[in-house]
């Protein structure tokens, strides 16, 4: 769209999806009321879309993993690809 963001998912079972999407993110918007969340259910690469909206954001947040088959943090391929691709800075934070 014109809005330089990627068109958000149809109805039915995107609806759901967005509403699910809005649930999780009450409890941080109330802890954090002063940081502006810029909310969005899209289909396709997650890595392309969160590249995309880096040119919009003053700050992208992704996450890395602590647990898992191997010893030590590492961060996975959507994570790796914000970090090369990103025009705005990237907060890799630890979930897991």
């Amino acid at each position: 769209p014109a809005s330089g963001y990627p068109a958000p998912l149809g109805t039915g079972a995107s609806a759901q999806v967005a509403s699910e999407l809005t649930d999780v993110l009450r409890p941080w918007r109330a802890k954090f009321p002063g940081v502006e969340v810029s909310e969005q259910a899209v289909i396709g690469s997650p890595a392309e879309h969160l590249v995309d909206a880096s040119a919009h954001a003053a700050l992208v947040v992704v996450g890395r993993f602590t647990h898992g088959p191997r010893p030590g943090p590492r961060v996975g391929l959507v994570t790796l690809k914000v970090l090369h691709h990103s025009t705005a800075p990237v907060a890799v934070i630890a979930h897991g």
